[in-house]
């Protein structure tokens, strides 16, 4: 039994980790850029604008963990924050309420007997609701104001708050992943 345990194992952790829903939706360098060319950074000033039914409080929450994870991520690749810095960040937040649907077949119509005009048509029927946020993440060369690297990552933002910590982390370390 513990055998099979432990084969089985490996293959139900590399099925979990396929069901991610973070996304990386671009990763766009401009010509000639490389991380390792600066040694500071620090960010934009973030401010919310918009129709927006987010709380302030919790589109800040949402901005200081991504400014958290990009921080340390900077960090690891060797740069560390500075109040007159070379890389400056920008980050945009977009937070959008979804519905998922499905769609009805012919097997759930109702059963009729007897009626002669009687018609039936799919349609779509909601099944939930969910949200989805799309962070996008601009690189700023100061001296030249000039983007020098851009990435966007989407993912599904779980209702749970402790969730949320471990996503905006597994997200923005994808993005950053291959950045030289």
């Amino acid at each position: 039994m513990k055998r099979i345990f432990l084969i089985l194992m490996p293959a139900l952790l590399l099925l979990l980790a396929a069901c991610s829903t973070t996304r990386v939706v671009d990763r766009e360098p401009a010509d000639g850029f490389s991380l390792s060319s600066y040694k500071t950074f620090n960010f934009y000033e973030v401010s919310a604008s918009g129709d927006s039914t987010v709380p302030d409080a919790a589109y800040r929450q949402g901005v200081t963990m991504l400014q958290r994870e990009i921080a340390r991520q900077l960090t690891l690749h060797g740069l560390h924050q500075a109040a007159n810095p070379d890389l400056e960040v920008n980050i945009g937040l977009v937070l959008q309420e979804k519905v998922q649907t499905r769609q009805t077949d012919i097997r759930e119509a109702p059963r009729y007997v007897g009626q002669r005009r009687y018609s039936w048509k799919s349609e779509e029927i909601e099944v939930g609701r969910y949200k989805e946020g799309t962070a996008t993440i601009h690189l700023v060369d100061r001296a030249q104001n000039k983007m020098v690297w851009r990435g966007v990552v989407e993912d599904v933002v779980s209702p749970k708050a402790s969730r949320r910590e471990a996503q905006v982390t597994a997200a923005v370390a994808e993005l950053f992943k291959d950045i030289r």
